[in-house]
This record gives structure tokens, C-alpha cells and sequence, in this order.
């Protein structure tokens, strides 16, 4: 993403994450490498050999930051405060390194999900409508997980070959070597572009509103397998045809001679892609479908996280019908002191005014 050579002064970030612009509001992703990334009076600013360029982070959903790219203490303080999450990666962003939070200090969006995929039931059904909201496709009743991979896969492949077949190339399968990135050919380096942007920007959104990144359903076993879960959900509207369309546009250049840097042309496209499907407005809706979250109900809270991040955090309480009557005398109110059992183990406390005799 190109920057405008000019320095616009930045207002002072708000404590309250509330007034922050919207996470579908943002700009999806800026990709840096090769600078210096520093706290200035004036805001964020990133220098290089070419100049120095304001980096408007309270308006970033994501800023990968790649290899050679320095960053100072308050620039990253100033940058998440801002509700503008870092991304460590690669070179031209193909691979992940390390994350920064979001823009919530909430956990219960975290709770459900956590409580959606242990209960086997629950995931399944989660499984079946990520899947039903990919291809806009039901699956068949009774399906194990590894038969709806089996069905995802064959799906993916088709989409793959289709795809091949509709921009001219010619297509061996998805094989790369992330160690030998050179010996892949274009369209398997396009996919792998492509989808590493979708994953920064999904990685974004799901850190922005409060799930956890490692707690997958289809994927699993890795600190991104949710993250890998929502951006698969995008990948044959997105990734599929802007890979192949690049590669496709890379192979007509090198016949006639005529230079094209591949990777840089994914990503130009990919967010002009991002921004016509207006994904930032669908990706938290989209999860919350697929958890059967209801975004109206009312969160159990005695106060609101994003109000000050340092306040106590509040107590857990069992659901209603989880608790013991008064009488038990082990939750719920004290019971009289005439019910009370002195050999009872759980009677550690004593009746108000003096003691008896």
C-alpha cells in the first residue's frame, strides 16, 4: 500500500475503546518492512530511505510489520491503543511470527466460542455451518469431521481447477515449499500470497472482537486455527480468483517480456478485492452466525471492560439453576442459625452477636 508523503497531526488516542471508529470502518491492512516505525508529537510515523509518512493507525485494521522494519516502545503502545492490531510476518507478509491484541478488553465472546467447541455436539453443528455458508451448500445429516474434510477438500480442489481453467493455467495442485518460495509456480505463490493477507486481516478481526485465535473447529493445533477457520470461509470469493486472474496476468507479462512483481500485485489486489466485498462488515456477523451467537443479548457484565482496562475484573457466578437453595447453606443467602448443622463441614462461619455459652 502506497503512502502520501505528508504528515498529518493524529488526535490523542481515547482510553475508552468505545470511541474508536468501528472495526467495518477500517482499512483492512497496511503492510510495512524495511524502516523505522516511530512515535512522533504528531502521531505514528514510518521513515525509510524515500521519505517520512504518517501512518494513520486508529483508522488500520491490521499493520503487518515485516522484516527489517524497527519499532519503537510508544509507537506500539499508541498503534494497539488505537485498536489497530500488529502482525508480525514475513517477507511480503507469506508468513505469521507473532500478534498484538485487538480493540476489546471483553472476554465473553471468548467464553462462548470456548464453550461451542467443547461440547462435541455443539462443534459439529458449528462445523456444518461453516460449511454451509462456504459453498451455500447443506452437508449431509451424520457426517464425522474428517468426512466433512473429506468433502471440503474435494470441493477446494474443484474450485482450484475451475478456476485454472477459466484464466488459462496450467494446474499441478496446491504445492509449494514455503523454504524454496521461488521454485513454486506463479499461481501456487499467488494463492499463498493472497491467503496470508486474508489470514492477517481475519487474524484482525477475530482479535478485535474477543475470540480466541487458537481455538479452532475444523482447524486445530495451532495458535491461528480459528483464525485459518474464518479466513477459509472467504477464500473461493476472494483468494481462488484474485490468485489465478494474477497469475494469469503474471504469465501474459513474462511472454511479452514485460516486468511484473507477482506477490506485490496480489496484495494491491487482494485489498481492492477485501474492499468490494466489503469484508470488514462481514466477518464478525459471519462468525457470530456460525457460533449461533444472538449479537442483542445482553453481555452478564456489572461493568463494561473497554471503559478501563486496569479495573477489577468481575466474579463469576453460576447460572441460577446451577445454585443451592439458602438452606443448603453452601451458596445463596445465610441460612437462619436454628438450621444450622454444627457438625456440618460447610458451617464455617458463626451466628451475629455474642457467643453462646
Amino acid at each position: 500500500m502506497s503512502l502520501t508523503p505528508k504528515v498529518t497531526v493524529q488526535k490523542p488516542m481515547p482510553e475508552d475503546l468505545r470511541a474508536l471508529p468501528r472495526l467495518k470502518d477500517s482499512i483492512p491492512y497496511l503492510y510495512l518492512e524495511r524502516g523505522r516505525l516511530t512515535q512522533t508529537k504528531n502521531g505514528v510515523v514510518y521513515e525509510n530511505k524515500l521519505g517520512r509518512y504518517a501512518v494513520p493507525v486508529a483508522q488500520l485494521c491490521a499493520l503487518l510489520v515485516g522484516p527489517g522494519l524497527s519499532v519503537t516502545h510508544r509507537a506500539v503502545v499508541t498503534t494497539t491503543r488505537a485498536g489497530c492490531s500488529l502482525l508480525w510476518v514475513g517477507e511480503e507478509g507469506v508468513r505469521f511470527y507473532a500478534g498484538g491484541h485487538g480493540e476489546t478488553r471483553k472476554a465473553y465472546a471468548l467464553q462462548k466460542q470456548a464453550e461451542a467447541a467443547a461440547a462435541p455436539e455443539r462443534r459439529m453443528r458449528v462445523v456444518e455451518r461453516m460449511y454451509e455458508l462456504r459453498f451455500d451448500d447443506a452437508l449431509p445429516p451424520g457426517l464425522t469431521i474428517e468426512q466433512v474434510r473429506g468433502y471440503e477438500g474435494a470441493r477446494v480442489r474443484r474450485t482450484y481447477a475451475e478456476a485454472a481453467r477459466r484464466y488459462g493455467i496450467a494446474w499441478q495442485g496446491r504445492q509449494y515449499d514455503r523454504f524454496e518460495w521461488g521454485n513454486s509456480d506463479g499461481a501456487n505463490r499467488a494463492l499463498s500470497t493472497a491467503n496470508a493477507c486474508l489470514n492477517g486481516v481475519c487474524h484482525a478481526a477475530v482479535v478485535s472482537a474477543g475470540y480466541s485465535p487458537g481455538l479452532g473447529f475444523i482447524h486445530q493445533g495451532k495458535q491461528l486455527a480459528f483464525v485459518y477457520d474464518v479466513a477459509d470461509l472467504y477464500k473461493t470469493a476472494l483468494t481462488v480468483p484474485v490468485a489465478f486472474s494474477t497469475a494469469a496476468d503474471a504469465k501474459a507479462a513474462r511472454e511479452h517480456g514485460e516486468p511484473f512483481a507477482l506477490e506485490k500485485e496480489v496484495r494491491h489486489r487482494c485489498r481492492q478485492a477485501f474492499r468490494n466485498l466489503r469484508l470488514l462488515h462481514r466477518i464478525v456477523p459471519d462468525i457470530q452466525a456460525v457460533l449461533d451467537l444472538d449479537p442483542s443479548a445482553p453481555l452478564p457484565e456489572r461493568f463494561d471492560p473497554d471503559d478501563d482496562y486496569a479495573h477489577p475484573t468481575a466474579w463469576w457466578e453460576p447460572p441460577p439453576e446451577a445454585r443451592l437453595s439458602a438452606g443448603d447453606g453452601a451458596y445463596g443467602e445465610r441460612p437462619d442459625h436454628d438450621d444450622l448443622d454444627p457438625g456440618d463441614p460447610t458451617a464455617d462461619w458463626m451466628p451475629d452477636g455474642p457467643a453462646a455459652d
